[in-house]
């Protein structure tokens, strides 16, 4: 995302909060039409509006968006995360932030992109709401080439995935599934090398793009599909 775009924008709709009708022409028009994925959060960080754009991007209409805490777009992988930080923007305490996110599509499809955020400050010198454009996506569908070649999970090995991908630590883990924690060591280990991940948070991340796990609950499940009978 060029975030100097990002800040020219809502440079203009900070004008138009400010200065009345002549910037908001302005705004909207670049709002509507500039071919960006753009939103506007409240201070509370919900939904306020969305240009065409943006829901299409995210395979949502109007009227079951408006309303709806920011929040609910994202992955739960980074929901506080993002949350934290546009909370520092609804308070005035950042001015901008920008990097990478997973979002969802109301078809369940995963949504990898970026997304700048810039607070608007309204006449009286306070936050009057955020702005949020969304770029470079690229979209994973559920079902995904890695499991079709036959990579299905043990019912053990499910349910350490699960684990880890809800944050559970190894005491955890041993504890839930009546295992020592040696035992939930070796499963993790076993999982990082089939998946060739790093680190227990890129093996969630891994099995989250390729659709073993669900993303409309939480705590994550892995789908029955790909699962050994």
């Amino acid at each position: 995302m060029d975030e100097t775009r990002a800040t020219t924008v809502a440079h203009v709709s900070s004008g138009a909060a400010k200065h009345g009708s002549e910037y908001g022409e302005i705004f909207r028009l670049m709002f509507e039409q500039s071919g960006l994925c753009m939103a506007t959060l409240d201070r509370s960080l919900h939904l306020r509006e969305a240009n065409i754009d943006f829901l299409a991007q995210f395979g949502r209409n109007r009227q079951d968006s408006y309303g709806l805490p920011f929040s609910a777009f994202l992955h739960p992988t980074v929901r506080r995360s993002i949350g934290r930080d546009l909370e520092l923007l609804s308070t005035g305490k950042r001015d901008r932030f920008g990097g990478d996110f997973i979002a969802v599509r109301q078809d369940g499809a995963l949504l990898f992109g970026e997304l700048t955020a810039v607070s608007v400050v309204g006449s009286l010198g306070e936050v009057d709401s955020i702005l949020v454009l969304v770029g470079r996506t690229s979209r994973v569908g559920k079902a995904q080439a890695m499991v079709r070649r036959g990579m299905l999970l043990a019912p053990m090995d499910a349910r350490i995935l699960e684990g880890v991908a809800a944050g559970m630590s190894t005491g955890k883990l041993a504890t839930v599934l009546h295992m020592s924690r040696g035992g939930v060591e070796y499963r993790i280990t076993a999982l990082l090398r089939r998946f060739k991940a790093i680190n227990r948070t890129e093996l969630a991340s891994k099995a989250f793009s390729m659709g073993l796990l669900t993303t409309d609950s939480w705590p994550p499940t892995v789908q029955s599909a790909y699962m050994q009978a």
